[in-house]
Formats: structure tokens, sequence, C-alpha cells
């Protein structure tokens, strides 16, 4: 049958690193106490002149050239973000424009952190069905725009990069061999921001009252989280009758250390088969998954064969998982 498998990755980090260091002059917390509740020791910062499609186009060149490709070459283009450069038009028109592909379809996913694996499922669905034989999806944010500085529970989590995939049709036994999808509303006040929609448009007060930030529940998404990746890595394993040891290497969702350790123990993966990123970078969101794949592929963690287990989660809350043959 027809698989999408990903023929080339991409990842950009802005140049500005923010330590643990600066954050304690910035806010009342510690390098102590933000690894020990995160794992986080750094982030990646986007300057003034830097907006999430300028991260998204790097990533994006870097993906082409490394599947020998160029921008003409692509089907369709799927831009995961919580942060696009503005409502409308999409980021994935920008995208598209700037990369000069030629008048291709494009779409931006808005699914918080869960975007990652929404937009990567979403593309290789379009493969399968035979509609598009090469995709590019990317998830890419600029997440220090929304990010309440004075807020110690977010600030020291939140951060910017962009990472993309090129997918491409395959028959070779390769490439994503299946992936679910979910979402439930119910939990849409744990991890949201109030501002700048039609519930809540942009006023002076809205503006004066720091409503365009996030606001985080930090314990009630950490145990819904958790269970989220749990249920939904279990079942896909289950349904294909994989066993937590079959699974070479588990790229999670980078949102933070302790979540990401009480997942892969309920689950029955070892952290020697977790990659782990999140130190240096922080929860990137919509990035998060593509910078951490690129970098295993990049450093040799991956290797041709490995079964790969993918999973994010996000506000709304969205999450899912997906299983994949490198």
């Amino acid at each position: 049958m027809t698989r999408a498998r990903i023929i080339g990755m991409g990842a950009y980090a802005p140049k500005r690193v923010l330590s643990n260091a600066d954050l304690e002059r910035m806010v009342e917390t510690s390098d102590e106490w933000i690894v020990q509740r995160s794992g986080i020791r750094e982030r990646r910062i986007v300057d003034e002149s830097e907006a999430t499609s300028d991260l998204a186009v790097r990533a994006a060149h870097q993906a082409l050239e490394r599947a020998n490709l160029v921008p003409e070459d692509i089907d369709f283009i799927v831009v995961g973000t919580t942060t696009p450069d503005m409502f409308f038009p999409s980021t994935g028109n920008i995208v598209q424009h700037r990369l000069g592909c030629r008048r291709v379809g494009s779409v931006d996913v808005l699914a918080a952190c869960a975007a990652s694996i929404y937009s990567l499922i979403i593309g290789a669905r379009f493969i399968e069905a035979g509609k598009y034989r090469r995709v590019l999806c990317i998830g890419a944010e600029t997440l220090s725009r929304i990010t309440d500085f004075t807020d110690r529970g977010t600030c020291v989590l939140l951060a910017d990069a962009a990472g993309a995939a090129v997918l491409e049709a395959t028959e070779d036994g390769s490439g994503f061999l299946d992936g679910d999808l979910y979402s439930d509303g119910q939990y849409w006040d744990l991890l949201y921001m109030p501002a700048g929609g039609s519930r809540m448009p942009a006023t002076a007060e809205t503006v004066a009252q720091r409503q365009h930030y996030a606001k985080m529940k930090g314990s009630e998404v950490f145990k819904v989280a958790v269970r989220m990746f749990v249920e939904s890595t279990s079942a896909l394993l289950d349904r294909h009758g994989v066993k937590a040891q079959d699974v070479d290497i588990f790229i999670p969702h980078q949102a933070n250390l302790r979540i990401i350790e009480a997942a892969a123990k309920r689950v029955g993966l070892p952290m020697e088969k977790v990659f782990v990123n999140v130190d240096r970078y922080g929860n990137t969101g919509a990035a998060s998954v593509y910078v951490a794949l690129e970098e295993a592929v990049a450093t040799g963690r991956v290797k041709r064969g490995d079964l790969m287990l993918i999973a994010a989660f996000g506000g709304g809350f969205a999450w899912g998982a997906a299983l994949v043959r490198w």
C-alpha cells in the first residue's frame, strides 16, 4: 500500500539564548526551581524582527535541500502553529509564497502544541489517499510573543523554533504505519489565551489586564497530558500488536521533562529509548516534535528500519500519536 515517508528534515532556532540565569533576573525563580519542575536549562527566543513565517521558511529550506528537492516539487503545504504571523492570510500562504512554490494549496493547523502531530498525520493522509505525492509539513512557533514574562509558571517553559519534514509517497514498507488524532474541549480552560479572538476582542482593557498572554493551570495540565500520552500511544501499539520493547525510539512533544518521564514509564519505555532535547530548547509548541525528530536523525539516533513512536498533546485539549517505520 502507498504510505508517506519522511525524506528530508529541517529545523531552525533563533540565535538568542534565554538561560535560566537570565530568567532569575526577570522574575522570581531560580535555576534549581526551573530544572526540578521542567528539566529546562535554556530556550531560544526570536528578536524583534522575526515572525513565525521567518522561522518556518528557514526550516523548510533545509528540509527541501536534504530531500534533494526544489520548491516546485511540493504539491501541498501544512503549517502547524499557535502563533501565526496574523489572523489572515494563513502563515501557510506566506510560507508558500516566500519559498517560491508553484500555486499549490496550503493550510494552517491550529491545535496548539499538538499541531505537530496533527500536521504530520494530515500530510500523510493526503499522500495515502493518492491526492499528492509530496507534502511539506511544518511546525513553527514564536511563543515568546504570547508569553507573560511576569508569570513564572509559563515564562520558564515557552520558546521559539521551527521544524519541517518533506513527506513523499512510498510503497517500500517504510513510512507512517498508522496514526490517531483526538480532542476533548472540556479541558479548554487549563491552557489558553483569553483575548484576541471573537469572544474577547482586543481593547485597551484586555491589553492592560494582560489577557493576550498564555494562561496555564500547571498541575492540572500535567495530569491530563500524561494520561493523553499513555492512552493514545498504548491504543496505537495495541492495535498493531506492538510491545513497548519493540519500539526503537520515542519522540514525544518536548513540553516538560517530568511529563515525558511519567508517560514513558507508564507506557513501559525506558528513558534510553526516549529522545529528549527540552533541556536546550524548552517547549516550542508545534515545532517541538519536528525539532526533536530532526536532531534525532541528524545525530544518528534514528536508523533505517527503526520503529518510531511519535506523540504530542496541546491546549484545547488536542493530542495524537503516530507509528513510523524509518
